[in-house]
């Protein structure tokens, strides 16, 4: 007897419960894809616009959103054309657009979807096929587009689809073109707009992997002889946990086969094995296993999520989070190969890349959440160019590199570390901190009432940076801490005398409280934590 569901929702939960036993309901997903015309709320977040299989993402709200994109370049709207680094609609039409997918549920189906209604406007386009967000961003730039468009949830679970836009510089759009994609989108829903799909009139396929590989050759930033080299001749291991992602075969085309790296998960599963597909502590296991049973001296391992732009690592002995691994390349890419600029970092990572800078004379750039808000310091043109620019969320870049975060850049750059300095990165990171300055960093959030989310929650948690200014004494667990400096970039900041601090910014989207701290002591870190919790508690009056 064929299982009846209510909507694409209550059939992902039967899936999710247990995906082995049940991924034979995908068809049923695909035709709610398919048939269900159920408008949506269309929010464009520091990566794009995301929503569950089915239930609002659709064939019929992608064909919605790609219409809105068509709109917006028809209109020919002067901010809109400068963000997009175009002068205008026939530019774009001439330039065209690349369009590609991640190894998700319907990824190519999707982009079918987007190709035709954009043909159908005489604009040119390229179909990427499996591709990943940092290739993206290099094709760009390598093949002159004027736009790519990334169907992609990036690491979220296997029930999301995504969609992704860059313009012509590559980096993520920033809000001048997602508010005008937002806006005409929910116009459109709305009106609950019903679109025919448009079959493609042909399909130009274009390999983003091979543009990828000579762009990261022309710029030089990475040593691909010397990482060559390195795990020919030395005895070390390697290995890739690819979460049945997209980044599957990219690093094998970039330095070759060889029987000391290792690569884990490449199958296809559109479920992801019933796993939440980020480089998370929990999902390094097998890494870890691998790693473990090797007597190699130098070790390497990393985990990589769908759409190749977030990555963690670990040498076996210690897992080492973005927020270390951003201080490290900072030091390696001025110290050891000699790049000069600024450190760029979201507001919510570790100081430790701060300690390193001040010491090497180097300034530190802070910026919102948001890998677009690094767009800046990353430009060929930008009078500050950044040596590396990351966020605590395992995203990551370097000088002269793409615009978008990038773990294969991330990867390639820790091997390269490996082989210059010949440490393992425990070692290479203690060494550093041994140096500069011991760092603990955390982070934690709470829901606090619905009623509370957006504007209203900013506006009482703003009260924090009014009444801790710099001067004010913290109690800490009975350790009397003095605000040094108030940094409101995203949320507030407050730095403390010992170069300890806390950050309390509360959620765009959802009724939710995040804290970001670091301590100089690791078992100062839950007091940290606790205080900032009742710093925001006493804020929007729960104290």
């Amino acid at each position: 007897m064929t299982q009846e569901f209510e909507d694409a929702a209550d059939c992902w939960k039967t899936i999710m419960s247990d995906v082995n036993k049940n991924r034979q309901l995908l068809p049923v997903i695909e035709k709610f894809v398919r048939e269900n015309t159920a408008p949506a709320k269309i929010v464009f977040g520091t990566s794009g616009w995301r929503g569950e299989l089915g239930s609002d993402f659709t064939s019929n709200n992608v064909r919605i959103v790609t219409s809105a994109i068509i709109e917006m370049f028809k209109e020919n709207d002067p901010s809109v054309a400068q963000a997009m680094g175009v002068s205008d609609f026939e530019e774009i039409k001439r330039r065209g657009v690349i369009v590609g997918h991640d190894n998700r549920f319907l990824g190519s189906d999707f982009a079918m979807e987007v190709i035709g209604l954009l043909q159908k406007e005489g604009i040119r386009t390229w179909y990427a096929g499996e591709a990943i967000t940092p290739e993206f961003s290099a094709g760009i730039e390598m093949l002159n587009a004027a736009c790519s468009i990334n169907l992609t949830p990036s690491h979220n679970p296997a029930n999301y689809g995504g969609f992704k836009f860059n313009p012509s510089d590559g980096g993520p759009a920033g809000s001048e073109i997602t508010t005008k994609i937002e806006e005409i989108s929910n116009r459109m829903m709305e009106k609950s707009l019903i679109i025919s799909p448009v079959k493609p009139s042909k399909v130009e396929k274009v390999d983003l992997t091979e543009l990828y590989i000579k762009y990261i050759t022309e710029r030089r930033t990475l040593n691909i002889e010397r990482i060559q080299d390195f795990i020919a001749k030395e005895d070390c291991i390697i290995c890739i946990d690819n979460v049945h992602g997209a980044t599957r075969g990219r690093i094998q085309r970039i330095i070759g086969l060889n029987s000391k790296i290792f690569y884990l998960r490449t199958e296809d599963d559109h479920l992801f094995g019933g796993v939440a597909p980020e480089p998370s502590e929990k999902n390094m296991k097998g890494v870890e296993e691998v790693l473990g049973k090797s007597k190699a001296s130098l070790k390497i391992g990393v985990i990589m999520d769908p759409d190749g732009d977030r990555i963690r690592y670990t040498d076996g002995s210690m897992q080492i989070p973005m927020n270390y691994f951003g201080a490290m390349a900072l030091h390696f890419l001025h110290v050891h190969k000699g790049f000069n600029g600024v450190a760029a970092k979201s507001v919510g990572t570790s100081n430790l890349v701060n300690a390193i800078s001040e010491k090497l004379n180097v300034s530190v750039r802070e910026t919102k959440v948001g890998f677009k808000n690094f767009r800046p310091y990353m430009l060929s043109t930008s009078h500050e160019r950044a040596i590396i620019a990351f966020e605590e969320s395992d995203g990551i870049s370097g000088y002269n590199h793409t615009l978008e975060k990038d773990a294969i850049f991330g990867l390639l750059l820790a091997i390269e570390m490996a082989a210059v300095t010949g440490k393992n990165l425990s070692v290479y990171l203690n060494d550093i901190m041994n140096e500069f300055g011991h760092y603990y960093p955390a982070r934690s959030g709470i829901e606090v009432e619905r009623s509370l989310a957006g504007e209203e929650l900013t506006k009482r948690l703003s009260i924090i940076r009014e009444k801790y200014r710099e001067g004010t004494v913290v109690n800490i667990s009975g350790i009397q801490k003095i605000v040094k400096n108030v940094i409101t970039v995203d949320g507030t900041k407050l730095v403390f005398d010992d170069g300890s601090w806390l950050m309390i910014r509360p959620s765009g989207t959802e009724p939710k409280v995040r804290f970001y701290i670091e301590a100089r002591r690791e078992d100062e870190k839950n007091s940290i934590l606790q205080a900032a919790e009742r710093i925001m508690r006493e804020a929007i009056g729960e104290g």
